[in-house]
């Protein structure tokens, strides 16, 4: 149990008739709605869903990046192979139709072209192995861009089915809390400045609660049952005075409910 909650000496005791007072309740009723539609408001799943989804987009797109830039630069590696495949496939053609025409009279030089057309042979060899390489390295690397570009997609649409879900959910609080604050709008008028003011103070410091109904003879607002002694002179005060709960300070109201 908490310290007790002690007024102030000399505290002007307010009073308000007992409609007020039950008008009030209905005023923390709808208060205590507004205080549980904002938390819902808050702890919506839509918003942590939206979190991580949001992460994983984030790593998603890295991911895509490194994706996109390993197939831009295989691309630029097999063109460069290419590039220098041709100048070696063109030698290699103009060697063999030199050495097919017989052009080529002198037998030493015959020779030295054929040992280089077997050169030039092996350098094609090695070259177009090397291309091969990269080729089926930028296969590998196109067929993972293609998937992370489909994840991409596949993510953004649950994202999207989720703000949607989420702005749903925010729209049917909003519309209640808009009742609400009208229907509080309706009922601030008719009470008491001095009992509205009061009740707008203590609620400032006690959770957005600053009254409850005495229940059986308990505070609905601390939940604790208030003692013999109290429940006297709760029971000798006058309907319109405007009692305060002795544990938490809370404006007590009596009700039907009461006890006393």
């Amino acid at each position: 149990m908490g310290t007790p909650w002690s007024a102030p000496i000399q505290e002007v005791i307010i009073k308000a008739s007992t409609d007020a007072q039950k008008l009030l309740l209905q005023v923390q009723t709808l208060d205590s709605a507004l205080i549980q539609l904002a938390h819902r408001r808050r702890t919506l799943p839509e918003h942590g869903e939206l979190q991580r989804l949001t992460v994983e987009s984030e790593e998603l797109d890295d991911a895509l990046v490194a994706a996109q830039t390993a197939v831009s630069d295989l691309e630029a590696d097999q063109e460069r192979a290419e590039a220098d495949l041709e100048p070696v496939r063109q030698r290699l053609a103009r060697n063999q139709q030199r050495i097919a025409d017989g052009t080529i009279a002198d037998p030493k030089a015959l020779n030295s072209m054929i040992e280089e057309v077997e050169h030039l042979k092996k350098r094609i060899s090695d070259l177009e192995d090397a291309e091969l390489e990269v080729m089926e390295a930028l296969e590998e690397a196109i067929a993972t861009r293609d998937r992370r570009q489909a994840e991409a997609a596949e993510l953004a649409e649950r994202k999207l089915t989720a703000t949607v879900r989420r702005d749903e959910q925010l729209a049917v609080i909003e519309s209640d809390a808009t009742a609400r604050r009208q229907d509080r709008e309706a009922l601030t008028p008719q009470l008491p400045a001095d009992l509205l003011a009061l009740y707008s103070k203590i609620a400032t410091g006690h959770g957005g609660v600053g009254a409850a109904e005495l229940v059986q003879r308990r505070c609905t607002g601390c939940r604790l049952e208030v003692n013999a002694a109290d429940l006297r002179a709760f029971a000798a005060a006058a309907a319109d005075e405007v009692l305060r709960c002795e544990e938490c300070g809370r404006i007590l109201v009596r009700t039907d409910q009461s006890g006393i």
